[in-house]
């Protein structure tokens, strides 16, 4: 490596929203605040939870709910004509 091209890379500080903190190595010279971490990730944690933003899971559960709902009656009206 060619010398005085580099950035430096040293240790750095680094603080997740839900109050874990770590150590890690970059460029960056202050401290990084981050939201999400792997303490805290649902992938990471195994508490997956079904985010329902604008009431999409319930519009879908009501049109699905419809559907199967019509479905027997429109074939026993099929079936009695």
């Amino acid at each position: 490596m060619k010398q005085g091209i580099h950035p430096d890379y040293s240790d750095i500080k680094v603080q997740c929203a839900c109050g874990n903190t770590f150590t890690t190595r970059s460029t960056r010279k202050d401290e990084l605040h981050v939201e999400i971490c792997s303490e805290c990730h649902p992938f990471f944690t195994g508490k997956q939870k079904l985010v329902d933003t604008a009431g999409r899971v319930d519009r879908f559960n009501k049109r699905y709910a419809k559907k199967q709902a019509d479905a027997p009656a429109a074939e026993a009206t099929a079936s009695a004509k």
